[in-house]
C-alpha cells in the first residue's frame, strides 16, 4: 500500500478543504494517507512517504506564496525525491492576474527535487465546490496510477 503526505496552506479554509477531499480520496483507493498543516511539515518529510502532495492559496494582488508556506518551498529543492510521486493543488481568485500561481510555484519546486508528477495541477476558484471533487479524485487516482506505474519499471 503505497503511502502519501497532503500538507497544506489555509488562510480561509478553502485549501484546507481541498486538502480534504484529496485525502480521502487517496483513502478511498487504499492509500495510507495523511494530512498535516505545513507549519509542521518540512521537505524532508517527504522522503518517508511515496506520493507528496502540496495544497496552497496564492496570496495578494502580486501573487505571492503564503508566509508559511514559504520555508517548505525553500526547501523542497535541496531534498532528492527522485522516483517519489508529487502533485499540486490550490485555490485563487480569477479576479487577479496570476491565477493559483502559488501552485504552479511549487510544481516548478517539486520537479528540481527529482520527483514525478503525477498529473496536471488542480486550480480551484476559492472554495471547492461540488463540480470541482471529480478533478481532485482524478488527481488522486493519477498519483496511485504514476506510483504503480513507477514500482513496475
Amino acid at each position: 500500500m503505497p503511502t502519501a503526505l497532503v500538507t497544506f496552506a489555509s488562510l480561509t479554509g478553502n485549501d484546507e478543504e481541498i486538502a480534504n477531499i484529496m485525502t480521502k480520496s487517496l483513502l478511498d483507493l487504499g492509500v495510507e494517507a495523511k494530512m498535516i498543516e505545513c507549519q509542521s511539515v518540512y521537505a524532508s518529510d517527504f522522503l518517508n512517504e511515496d506520493i507528496c502532495i502540496v495544497v496552497t492559496y496564492t496570496y495578494g494582488a502580486a501573487a505571492d506564496l503564503p508566509d508559511e508556506i514559504v520555508d517548505l518551498y525553500e526547501e523542497l529543492p535541496e531534498v532528492n525525491l527522485e522516483g517519489k510521486i508529487f502533485a499540486t493543488l490550490g485555490s485563487g481568485e480569477y479576479d487577479y492576474e496570476e491565477f493559483c500561481k502559488s501552485v504552479d510555484d511549487f510544481t516548478a519546486q517539486f520537479k528540481q527535487s527529482g520527483a514525478i508528477m503525477a498529473g496536471e495541477s488542480v486550480k480551484i476558484e476559492l472554495y471547492p465546490e461540488d463540480d470541482d471533487i471529480p478533478a481532485i479524485q482524478k488527481l488522486a487516482q493519477e498519483c496511485v496510477t504514476a506510483f504503480q506505474t513507477q514500482q513496475a519499471s
